[in-house]
């Protein structure tokens, strides 16, 4: 349920972008989602109404490689996030996105997430 008007607000805003874009097999959505503590990114394919691939911060804090500096801030995770969704869209030959920012404002952590996808590679 939700409870407050920034809440209602947000909500709005996404099903207003979600009535004019939607992802296909071959060009599917990527949407995000922000929580305080975390980011999560999908890859949704709304004709057959399935996630394709998901990537989220926790699993860059549990495939910590050694030799890579500590990743500090919440932005810099973001654009791991986006490169980690990148990496994982090659690997099933998605190469174009249709970016869903999910009602938030393309600032920090969202427009991070967005171009570290960019920078792994994908169009959107």
């Amino acid at each position: 349920m939700i409870k407050t008007s920034k809440q209602k607000n947000r909500a709005r805003r996404h099903r207003r972008v979600r009535a004019k874009i939607s992802g296909t097999e071959k060009r599917p959505r990527l949407c995000v989602f922000r929580s305080n503590k975390h980011i999560y990114a999908n890859l949704i394919d709304d004709e057959r109404n399935c996630n394709l691939l998901t990537a989220n911060d926790t699993e860059i804090k549990k495939t910590k490689i050694e030799k890579e500096p500590k990743i500090s801030g919440k932005v810099a995770m973001a654009y791991k996030v986006g490169e980690l969704i990148a990496q994982k869209a090659f690997k099933n030959k998605v190469d174009k996105v249709v970016f869903d920012r999910g009602g938030y404002k393309y600032h920090g952590r969202v427009k991070a997430l967005a171009e570290g996808a960019r920078k792994g590679g994908l169009k959107f």
